[in-house]
């Protein structure tokens, strides 16, 4: 198993790969070097997330369709290639747009409609094929080694685009680019090999439960503690992950740095992504979840305020410590509240209460994007001022975070679930007319 728990690794890391140069050394192309809107970026940068609803329907296909006897490698494998085709015809969205703003939107709903398809194609069948191989014991040491070998390949990713792209030229884009997606094609094919052993039809098979958006609903409002968790991950994820777009062309405007130095942005995140990651398994059944995740959470607030003190005072050296508070905020805040998103859920309705976290995870990447996008242009047109764009933006993820502490020691997981047992309203009719 400890082959097969590598092999899902690469295959987690290769896709997630093929998004660092989009959001790392694209959006700082696009949004600084050229002047693109940051609210046209984002809009592009949402696609992967409107299409995430597609998911349950790939995922409840490939359980029908095997394909030359296999039900999930012929699928991540297409979508690892949809991946690597829409970040390899990525740099073009940047060049064509300078030149001929129509055709560069349509190959950047191209471009970025491809990569989105694979993200949800193959993310949907590798995690339904990591579940299905690792069984319910060993699931969590699967999740533990894909997630941090991710964190090094993102690391390792950053790095590698610093030095292949020290300043925009359009030629060098695209080699490093091509590049990236060789490389994280490779790594996805050795991932695959052997992976999967071939279907059998006539081996019993359990049926997982199927529900409703109305069910799903109903678990959210009719559960107080549900309802508040739902959304303090939307405040949280959605402060957390909208910086993606802008820390880049931020550090160009306030501070001058070249491409390769905001290349390496990503990488020095990851790097403290990595430490809390360890800091946080130490951690794990020593001290209350709630104390670990709000200090993440706090981390993370606390970056974002510094990072708008750099700003502010123009100082480098202090935005490097706020990237750094904020990565490390990120990895203990993720690590936290998984564990405690898997503890406000119910035995008999696992499916339901984390397709809930789930949706409330990709609508908080696709507000936070969005509004990432459209406040900084909307601020900079109200000032005047590009960098005020930036900065009014960071200070509201400060305040998200913030209601998001505050929101946190309401959660008490005991009155979830004692509210989760409790038979609804049709269950007790039900129950008095027997």
């Amino acid at each position: 198993m400890f082959i097969k728990r590598l092999q899902l690794a690469l295959i987690h890391t290769a896709v997630a790969m093929t998004l660092v140069p989009i959001n790392s050394t694209l959006n700082r192309v696009m949004i600084f070097d050229l002047g693109i809107s940051k609210t046209l970026f984002t809009l592009l940068a949402i696609f992967p997330y409107l299409l995430s609803p597609i998911q349950v329907a790939i995922g409840s296909f490939s359980d029908r369709h095997p394909i030359f006897g296999y039900r999930r490698a012929p699928y991540i494998l297409a979508g690892l290639i949809l991946c690597v085709v829409g970040v390899s015809v990525a740099p073009q969205v940047a060049i064509l747009m300078s030149q001929n703003f129509t055709l560069g939107v349509i190959a950047g709903i191209l471009a970025f409609g491809l990569w989105g398809m694979g993200y949800n194609l193959s993310a949907v069948s590798y995690l339904s094929l990591a579940s299905e191989l690792s069984g319910e014991k060993e699931r969590g040491k699967t999740i533990a080694t894909m997630f941090t070998i991710m964190v090094i390949g993102l690391i390792a990713t950053g790095i590698s685009l610093s030095r292949m792209v020290p300043t925009f030229d359009p030629a060098t884009l695209q080699r490093a680019f091509f590049i990236v997606a060789a490389s994280a094609l490779t790594l996805g094919l050795i991932g695959l090999i052997k992976l999967e052993p071939p279907f059998n039809r006539s081996a019993p098979h359990s049926k997982a439960d199927t529900y409703t958006v109305k069910q799903m609903i109903a678990a959210i409002t009719e559960n107080r503690v549900a309802k508040i968790f739902f959304v303090y991950l939307l405040l949280l994820l959605a402060a957390i992950l909208s910086q993606d777009v802008l820390l880049e062309p931020f550090g160009a405007q306030a501070f001058g740095m070249t491409l390769e130095q905001t290349s390496r942005i990503v990488s020095i995140t990851n790097s403290f992504t990595l430490i809390a990651f360890i800091v946080a398994g130490f951690l794990d059944g020593r001290v209350k979840k709630k104390y670990v995740a709000q200090t993440g959470n706090l981390a993370a607030l606390f970056g974002f305020i510094v990072i708008v003190i750099s700003g502010l005072i123009a100082s480098k050296s202090t935005f490097y410590i706020g990237i750094t508070l904020l990565g490390f905020g990120t990895g203990i805040s993720t690590i936290a509240n998984l564990s405690l998103m898997f503890d406000l859920t119910v035995p008999e309705k696992v499916g339901l209460y984390i397709g809930a976290w789930g949706f409330s995870n990709g609508l908080s990447r696709l507000v936070g994007l969005l509004m990432a996008g459209v406040v900084a242009d909307l601020a900079t047109q109200i000032t005047g001022n590009a960098l005020s764009g930036y900065l009014i933006v960071f200070g509201m993820e400060a305040l998200m975070l913030f209601i998001a502490a505050i929101m946190l020691y309401r959660i008490d997981v005991s009155v979830f679930q004692k509210k989760a047992h409790e038979p609804g309203f049709a269950e007790k009719i039900a129950l008095t007319a027997e």
